[in-house]
């Protein structure tokens, strides 16, 4: 597990994020710990490093 920080889409707030960089490609849903909204995540890891991650609001 690493680290990351993403800024929430929706409140703007720099929130940080747990992310198993063993899995090479995720999309997953999860709720901004601040303002409890959904967020789209896509990472990308690669030699057990992040090397790509988007936070990006649900389309309602």
């Amino acid at each position: 597990m690493e680290e990351s920080f993403y800024q929430c889409p929706y409140c703007w707030e720099d929130v940080s994020i747990l992310v198993d960089v063993s899995q090479p490609d995720q999309n997953y849903i999860e709720d901004c710990e601040v303002c409890c909204n959904p967020i789209d995540f896509r990472i990308k890891c690669d030699s057990q490093k992040i090397i790509y991650l988007e936070a990006e609001s649900i389309d309602q």
